[in-house]
């Protein structure tokens, strides 16, 4: 397992120190998402009006909001990939079968020409010997 990456983080403001698994990259990039959504709702006058504790409620209920929204693609998206990796399976297999079948008929035809060939052999050999037969 990785080892622990502790990050240090400005917030609204404020320095924080992250702790976990992920890079420093990407906790700052968690950091950045945040402070972008915190300028994004400072921008509303309606917003600006409320009480801090309301305003930090608000912001982590469009963030679930945002997460729940997403995962939601996700799983519809999951979903269509499913749908296509079936679909390809179908074809292949469709595609297989069709192979197959060229194989066969490919296989059909050879036989058939030599059939063909042995027939005008033989047709030629009786025609001789017709006309053979015919001129004693």
């Amino acid at each position: 397992m990785d080892s622990r990456v502790d990050a240090e983080v400005l917030i609204g403001g404020k320095v924080y120190t992250l702790s976990g698994y992920e890079s420093e990259e990407y906790f700052q990039k968690v950091a950045s998402y945040i402070n972008n959504k915190m300028a994004e709702y400072g921008k509303l006058d309606s917003f600006k009006k409320l009480p801090m504790d309301m305003q930090s409620v608000l912001m982590q209920i469009n963030i679930a909001d945002e997460y729940f929204k997403a995962k939601k693609q996700i799983n519809i998206l999951e979903e269509e990939v499913k749908a296509k990796e079936k679909e390809l399976y179908d074809l292949k297999h469709e595609l297989i079968s069709y192979q197959i079948k060229l194989e066969n008929s490919e296989k059909n035809v050879r036989n058939l020409n030599t059939e063909l060939q042995e027939n005008a052999k033989k047709i030629v050999r009786l025609e001789t010997e017709l006309k053979g037969k015919s001129t004693k």
